[in-house]
């Protein structure tokens, strides 16, 4: 799991100007653009976590910089993990919830099928995509986890007791509070927005 992941919320119509299998690459390309995209190293952090290019695309997307991963997909992969489980021990309302958030964007979901690309607007070529949502599946993400949130605490001593790893990637509950709810603030903000959530692998 040597993964990076670069998490990306952007504007559905001006991904929308390319055909389908363009839209990935007009969204690289603007995240790299030399003195417009987000390549560097002086790029502000603004508010919570996200970073905002510069240049005429600059209002056209954003990229959110999780706190505590180092820019590293193992913090996600474990998480799935850890929900793999916790889930049978928390209540239905939150384990479907939960299940919901999750399975769309990071984790296979409990029987390794989950699906994270909407291909239909990104099209079939998903090198280098680890997830990539249209508006639709953010609103339905975005939806589910505030259904989880009011009853997340309810896993705390579930996790405790089933899934704590000390000193692991995500190895106690808070960490995975943490990292939930910052996804949480990736999907409100999209939603809010109509845009799409795309996370790149470099």
């Amino acid at each position: 799991m040597g993964l990076d992941i670069t998490v990306l919320v952007a504007d559905r119509s001006w991904l929308a100007r390319v055909p389908e299998r363009g839209r990935i690459a007009r969204l690289r390309d603007a995240w790299y653009d030399d003195g417009t995209g987000l390549w560097d190293p002086e790029a502000p952090v603004a508010e919570e976590g996200w970073v905002r290019p510069g240049g005429p695309d600059g209002a056209r997307f954003a990229v959110y910089e999780f706190a505590h991963t180092l820019g590293s997909f193992k913090a996600h992969f474990w998480a799935g993990q850890r929900w793999e489980s916790v889930r049978d021990h928390v209540d239905p309302l939150l384990r479907d919830a939960v299940d919901e958030v999750l399975g769309g964007l990071v984790w296979d979901g409990p029987d390794g099928e989950a699906r994270h690309t909407d291909t239909a607007f990104f099209g079939p070529d998903t090198r280098g995509v680890l997830l990539a949502l249209a508006p639709e599946g953010v609103r339905r993400l975005a939806a589910a986890w505030g259904r989880a949130l009011p009853h997340l605490d309810r896993m705390r001593g579930p996790f405790a007791a089933h899934a704590a790893a000390p000193g692991g990637w995500v190895g106690d509950f808070e960490a995975f509070a943490d990292l939930l709810g910052q996804w949480g603030h990736v999907l409100t903000e999209a939603a809010r927005r109509g845009w799409c959530v795309v996370g790149l692998s470099e």
